[in-house]
């Protein structure tokens, strides 16, 4: 995935969310136990599709693709 890829996604999500920033979105991910993902779909990247998913998530099912696409936002900010 590509690092344009990565934070043009991180953002989406950010905005979905309600987040202000990255930092903000990543503090409250890693606190619980659950974690904001987005569909990272090459061949659909309009698909902004987001779930709650695992922490460590790099390919959870996006009902809207039909897929393994989600990625969790930890995982897209290379926390883990």
């Amino acid at each position: 995935m590509s690092p344009e890829f990565r934070r043009a996604k991180i953002l989406r999500l950010c905005a979905i969310e309600g987040y202000d920033s990255e930092m903000e979105l990543f503090e409250a991910a890693v606190a619980d136990s659950v974690c904001p993902a987005i569909c990272c779909n090459y061949n659909n990247p309009d698909c902004d599709c987001v779930e709650e998913k695992e922490p460590d998530s790099t390919d959870g099912w996006c009902e809207e693709c039909g897929r393994g696409t989600m990625v969790s936002a930890l995982v897209l900010g290379g926390l883990i």
